[in-house]
């Protein structure tokens, strides 16, 4: 699921699952907007598209030839506000509570591992992930000072065979998605081996290891939708209890018509081992309850949207994605403690409208490292999509790598976007300066409020290819917002789209745009009832602070691929003599995460404003007057203090932890 932009009705794809128009006034400034979201009605899924002559047609499928309509009554749901953000918030809770086939996000349990900072095995091994491998990746780590603490052990893990793989034969591309599963339990790899002189005789053993030897908190493990990519073996005497039956898959015209997917089109071929809709519930209860006596916690589901095609004889898409979507949400309920699930390849509709309990997502393409023209993609692709999934979901922005040349730019995204944060690094390839601006000593990442989405001035831009347009993307945390800024042009090319061929490597184009308080549409909602819409503005690469009115914006220059975040604190005034606005751990990306509690006291002797905050290192606020002094956990604490511009700044030294800030007038 990508973007795309325009003026007319010929520039609406195939396959569109939401569009939204803005209308101006012409008569005056004002701007409305028109959201249209084709959703689900019984058997069928609804989506938009234009024509050449500028028309707008629904379309609406079932997946199966012998599931057919000839009348449709909800087939696209309309809106319209003067709010973008709260068009899509309100809308999404209308069609909730209406069709009753998915839940809000603010009505979904949040999977534990959000809040951590963590390593996906993929990019690190690719399928030749081992117990070795693991366990000297987390070392190195460890090392750096920078320990996750959720793992995602990713694909490669279980016991599955390819029957069109000869071995000693040349390779034939696409064959690779035709493995199948032929065990629920894991493979050779992680059977019998030793880590350092320590048995691990199967997968329960090296999870009870890695977690009592590395503090490791979480364990998910990958899998496909269908068990495997190309689903269950039907030869397979351990798994012929799920009567897995071969099914070839039919795309559908929406699809081809936009970008082919070599997965799918393998598939095709080869075919998919599917497991028995009225078995779905055993294997996955049976698959899972293994891996939780095993000490794994969750999962990562992928390959999600491989049901859509095939639907036929089983009541159509719709249909059975909804069977194997509630299997497998009703098995992570009773089978993990926490909602631990992260979906992926789910960006179709049949999957976003039929989650009732799934509550984090894929909101991208995968971070590819060797692809030097996808980095813009992806971010940009994240915080559009976000408009959507942001409501239902919380989007996950994908691992990225901390050694990449554009690990900045994929770091501060994650800062921005609201998301769990974590890498794919090699074993001894990372850049700890870059993890250290995300991850607090003991693990925790300080993660914004809500899913991280494009500024209002952005939402009609191409902020990949126009040549002008910068990214921002907006989010909030309890006593702040948060603005990234991202140069995303002459470093990528939109699928389907047509464009100059450019070398993100040879040449950087240099962007100037504006950041204000406006930018944040809710930041009203994290300031107090006198708030008269000064705010302090903190730039975390420049290190500069400056206070501005509601009115006024700073400036920001960026090259291609280079980004810049601001915090943006409202400004409280305290007394007659004393505004204040706290901005947070000033060497992290998302300072104001770091800060749980803000207070003030008055007396005839002074004033007090009390601080609580979390974490460890250099701690800033807009102060409009010199403290007296400062206190930490009730110990007086040097400060610095800039006449110019009132910066202060308190060391919080030691270990990393809740403080308790108090600051005397």
């Amino acid at each position: 699921m990508i973007p795309r932009f325009g003026s007319f009705g010929s520039d609406i794809p195939m396959e569109t699952q939401m569009l939204l128009l803005e209308v101006k006034e012409e008569s005056s400034d004002n701007t409305l907007y028109v959201l249209l979201l084709p959703v689900l009605e019984g058997a069928f899924r609804a989506t938009l598209q234009g024509t050449p002559a500028n028309e707008l047609e629904f379309c609406v499928e079932s997946g199966d030839v012998n599931t057919q309509t000839s009348r449709v009554s909800e087939a696209v749901f309309v809106n319209s506000g003067n709010n973008p953000f709260e068009l899509i918030n309100d809308s999404i809770k209308i069609l909730e509570r209406h069709k009753g086939t998915f839940a809000h996000i603010n009505h979904k349990k949040k999977p534990a591992h959000l809040d951590w900072f963590g390593w996906c095995t993929w990019d690190a091994f690719y399928k030749d992930v081992n117990v070795r491998g693991i366990k000297e990746g987390l070392e190195s780590f460890l090392e750096g000072g920078c320990p996750p603490k959720f793992l995602i052990i990713d694909d490669g893990w279980q016991d599955t065979f390819n029957e069109f793989q000869k071995e000693g034969e040349p390779f034939i591309e696409g064959s690779q998605f035709a493995s199948r599963l032929v065990d629920l339990k894991e493979c050779s790899k992680f059977m019998e081996s030793a880590v350092d002189d320590t048995p691990c005789n199967d997968l329960r053993d090296f999870v009870k290891f890695i977690k009592e030897k590395y503090g490791m908190k979480y364990v998910y493990v990958w899998h496909a939708l269908a068990g495997y990519w190309g689903g269950l073996s039907p030869s397979s005497e351990k798994l012929n209890e799920y009567n897995p039956k071969i099914e070839y898959p039919v795309q559908s015209p929406g699809n081809i018509g936009n970008y082919r997917d070599i997965a799918m089109d393998s598939l095709e071929k080869y075919g998919v081992g599917l497991i028995d809709p009225k078995k779905i519930n055993e294997f996955y209860n049976n698959l899972h309850s293994y891996l939780s006596r095993c000490g794994v916690d969750g999962v990562k589901v992928d390959v999600q949207n491989l049901i859509e095609t095939l639907g036929t004889g089983y009541g159509g898409r719709v249909s059975l994605t909804g069977i194997y979507q509630e299997a497998l949400e009703d098995s992570v309920d009773r089978n993990f403690n926490e909602n631990n699930l992260i979906s992926c390849m789910s960006h179709n509709t049949d999957s976003i409208f039929s989650s009732r309990k799934s509550a984090s997502a894929r909101a991208s393409e995968d971070f590819m490292p060797w692809e030097p023209m996808f980095q813009t993609l992806h971010v940009a692709s994240v915080a559009f999509n976000s408009l959507l999934l942001g409501e239902i979901v919380v989007p996950d922005w994908d691992m990225f790598q901390s050694h990449h040349r554009t690990a900045e730019f994929h770091g501060a995204a994650r800062a921005v976007g609201g998301c769990a944060v974590y890498v794919s690094d090699k074993p001894g390839m990372h850049d700890f300066e870059i993890l250290k601006k995300l991850v607090l000593p003991d693990g925790s990442i300080l993660r914004a409020k809500y899913a991280g989405r494009p500024t209002r001035d952005c939402l009609f831009a191409d902020t990949v290819m126009d040549g002008k347009s910068l990214l921002k993307i907006w989010n909030l945390n309890n006593y702040s917002g948060i603005i990234g800024v991202f140069n995303c042009q002459g470093a990528g090319i939109w699928p389907m789209r047509s464009g100059p061929e450019k070398n993100p490597n040879s040449s950087s184009l240099v962007l100037s745009g504006c950041v204000s308080s406006q930018d944040i549409d809710f930041l009203r909602e994290v300031a107090d009832e006198s708030w008269t819409g000064n705010c302090a503005v903190y730039a975390f690469h420049t290190g500069s602070l400056s206070r501005l009115s509601k009115e006024e914006s700073v400036q920001v220059s960026i090259a291609t691929l280079e980004c810049e975040i601001f915090t943006i604190s409202p400004i409280r005034v305290v007394n007659e003599t004393i505004e204040f606005a706290p901005i947070g751990l000033i060497e992290m990306y998302n300072s104001g995460g770091a800060i749980e509690g803000l207070s003030f006291t008055t007396e005839p002797s002074g004033c007090n404003i009390r601080v609580k905050a979390r974490g460890c290192g250099r701690f800033g606020a807009y102060s409009s007057k010199k403290p007296i002094y400062c206190t930490v956990d009730e110990e007086r604490q040097a400060f610095t203090y800039d006449s110019d511009n009132g910066f202060l700044v308190i060391k919080l030294d030691g270990e990393c932890k809740n403080w308790d800030i108090n600051i005397h007038y």
